[in-house]
């Protein structure tokens, strides 16, 4: 195990409602979900010290701090690369208070990405930014590749002719995530489950990628509270321990564009996985649930097999017959994942997994003692192995 591994915990968890029109300001939301996290675990804005967000977010630290009176601050960082970001800024907050640099940081991400910039829709800033992932989109943007699904459908499609997945596979990755969402009181689709039938009938938006595997454009915010273990332990909730914490990037690493490989899956995936493995000391088959990013659903099956849980090709195997439902042997995503609940940039999730541990969530997997929580896929990403404190 690392010498990371255990000495912070996620101490606090807190959201806003989740919606296609927000009528705030994505500063407020962050604020709010901010303030939440802080209530739920019995802090106040006075005794954070360090903030991490992501570089894609719109809301500065500084003016976080200003609007909910906080003093001084000793750690603030932000991380590139959209979704894959998320549980890296975890990492970064867990590393800041085991080696004393903060005490207490809030992780944060509020957008509305569906009221305001929809990510999901041809953005030509992406191709037009003054650093290399610019020059990199340039490449792609004139030719029409120029949506995250329309990069995701090359790669889909080369996993489906290389290992004979189909549609139909992909769909019960949807059909598990609105199943749980539909139990959810806060997902957007709460009382709304699919079938594969529904699935199959969604619309086509790059082949093969029908509507149902693509997730959400949502407005809201997600904030995370972490401090030492030592600390957590005294405040109001059962912390989840960090138990382990990684980042990780491929050779020949592109953001959304890395279909050019010779592996075909997500090897990034793969490298956070290993570190995971390696630092909790546990390995696939000690982990209960899974939250694995589903911002599309062939991602999902590539996730399990880089991260362990089978081999090459055959996640369609490991999926079949309600495996990754409630009560199969690895739930995943049991709040409804970006697909069913919200798409908050995979922030969402890990608030998810801190509640399994914590034996709180409304779809409650029995005994948990750890959950697996991965970050962006398809691009330089993160992961974290969560357990009870």
């Amino acid at each position: 195990m690392s010498g990371l591994s255990g000495r912070a915990s996620i101490a606090g968890i807190g959201a806003t409602d989740f919606s296609k029109e927000s009528g705030r300001s994505e500063l407020q939301l962050s604020c709010e979900a901010t303030l939440a996290a802080l209530a739920d675990c019995g802090l106040a804005p006075s005794d954070v010290d360090g903030l991490v967000t992501f570089t894609m977010d719109n809301s500065a630290e500084i003016a976080v701090a200003r609007e909910l009176g906080m003093g001084d601050l000793t750690f603030f960082s932000r991380i590139n690369y959209g979704g894959g970001a998320a549980c890296a800024t975890v990492q970064q907050a867990a590393m800041a208070v085991a080696t004393g640099v903060a005490e207490v940081v809030v992780c944060y991400r509020g957008f509305n990405e569906r009221s305001g910039q929809r990510f999901g829709q041809v953005a030509s800033w992406a191709a037009a930014q003054v650093n290399s992932n610019g020059l990199d989109n340039a490449w792609t943007y004139p030719y029409g590749l120029s949506t995250p699904a329309a990069t995701v459908a090359m790669q889909a499609r080369w996993y489906m002719d290389r290992y004979g997945a189909t549609s139909e596979d992909f769909g019960r990755v949807a059909v598990a995530d609105r199943k749980h969402a539909a139990t959810n009181p806060n997902a957007f689709f709460v009382g709304r489950p699919i079938t594969l039938a529904d699935h199959q009938a969604s619309r086509m938006i790059a082949d093969p990628l029908r509507l149902l595997d693509c997730c959400q454009e949502s407005d809201g915010a997600v904030a995370l509270v972490v401090t030492t273990s030592e600390r957590a332990r005294d405040l109001r909730q059962r912390p989840a321990l960090i138990a382990a914490a990684a980042q990780g990037s491929a050779p020949d690493q592109f953001v959304m564009t890395s279909y050019y490989r010779d592996d075909i899956g997500v090897p990034e995936m793969g490298v956070v996985g290993r570190q995971l493995w390696a630092q909790s000391g546990i390995g696939p088959a000690d982990v209960q649930t899974a939250v694995l990013y589903d911002h599309f659903t062939p991602y999902v099956l590539m996730q399990l097999e880089e991260l362990g849980f089978c081999a090459p090709g055959e996640a369609r195997d490991f999926i079949a017959g309600g495996a990754i439902e409630l009560g199969g042997r690895l739930p995943i995503n049991t709040h409804g994942g970006q697909l069913g609940e919200a798409y908050i940039h995979g922030m969402n999730g890990i608030a998810e997994a801190v509640r399994q541990v914590r034996g709180t969530a409304v779809n409650q997997v029995p005994d948990v003692e750890h959950v697996l929580v991965t970050a962006g896929t398809g691009v330089p990403t993160s992961g974290l192995v969560l357990a009870p404190g």
